[in-house]
């Protein structure tokens, strides 16, 4: 069985290129789909499905933008579906917490006759390092349309451990994991984290709906990427997933990180600016 590759989609991403990684380190044959990989695989070009899944035994699903937008789901069961009818027993899809449109999507997996493994994350904290506010960051102001509300940040190291397991492991097969940190914090408070661990001032800023959309715009950010931060920022944090959940736990068997450890970890890299010597004195046992 462990002769035919995972193909894992979305392999340049946060949680693909991390899957990639602890396959192959498990000495797993794995197949990358992504637009340049080879075969290539491109979620708006169907020719592009059937030599990607050709031959796999299993599938990490990513979907692009967002697993939730209008018509995700018909296309991600279509895709299942070609992956079932072309020998791939298993597929373990990334879904979004709070979502209407992402639980279609997970009932178009879940219908498609695959074993199915589910992981419903929450936002991830490489989005302050790897994604769409790590400029803002740098730049030392985060301006973003959101107040008060918590979230329990989860690490993408984390959820790649999770679909690591749910790709190799039969145990996993039919399960939905909930994905999230160990608690709540809002997003003044995780800049605060980054600021401490960096040793650089970097403030929070609340804007509205409207002006946020305006600063993209300014920016040259595609419409439809507007609009898409815009729903995410608008609806999921409106405090619907402002709770604590267990899936880590429930599929590794131990407790995820917290985001402190996410801030120190990845302030090391330097990829934040200011963190040497920092990190330095936290090693030293020195109060943050």
């Amino acid at each position: 069985m462990t002769t035919k590759p995972t193909l894992v989609l979305g392999a340049t991403g946060k949680t693909g290129r991390r899957v990639l990684e602890r396959l192959r380190a498990c000495e797993l044959p794995v197949r990358a789909g992504s637009r340049s990989s080879d075969p290539a695989f491109d979620w708006n070009n169907p020719a592009t499905w059937a030599s990607a899944v050709n031959g796999v035994r299993a599938v990490y699903v990513t979907y692009y933008p967002d697993v939730a937008v209008p018509g995700a789901a018909d296309i991600i069961g279509s895709f299942a579906n070609l992956a079932v009818k072309s020998g791939a027993r298993r597929v373990v899809l990334l879904s979004g917490r709070g979502e209407d449109g992402a639980v279609l999507a997970e009932r178009a997996v879940q219908d498609s006759g695959a074993d199915w493994t589910v992981l419903r994350s929450s936002w991830f904290s490489q989005n302050f390092s790897e994604g769409i506010f790590v400029d803002q960051v740098l730049s030392g102001e985060l301006a973003l349309p959101v107040t008060t509300v918590r979230e329990p940040f989860v690490d993408a190291d984390d959820l790649a451990d999770v679909a690591a397991a749910a790709l190799t492991d039969d145990r996993h097969i039919g399960q939905l994991y909930e994905l999230t940190g160990p608690r709540l914090l809002t997003f003044p408070e995780a800049v605060d984290e980054i600021a401490r661990v960096t040793g650089r001032q970097i403030r929070f800023v609340s804007l509205s709906s409207e002006q946020y959309a305006r600063s993209l715009a300014q920016q040259n950010v595609p419409a439809e990427f507007v609009s898409l931060v815009q729903y995410l920022f608008a609806e999921v944090l409106d405090g619907r997933n402002a709770h604590v959940a267990h899936g880590v736990q429930r599929a590794l068997g131990r407790p995820p990180r917290d985001f402190t450890e996410y801030a120190r970890n990845t302030a090391s890299t330097g990829v934040w600016g200011g963190a040497v010597q920092r990190l330095l004195h936290v090693d030293s046992g020195v109060s943050l």
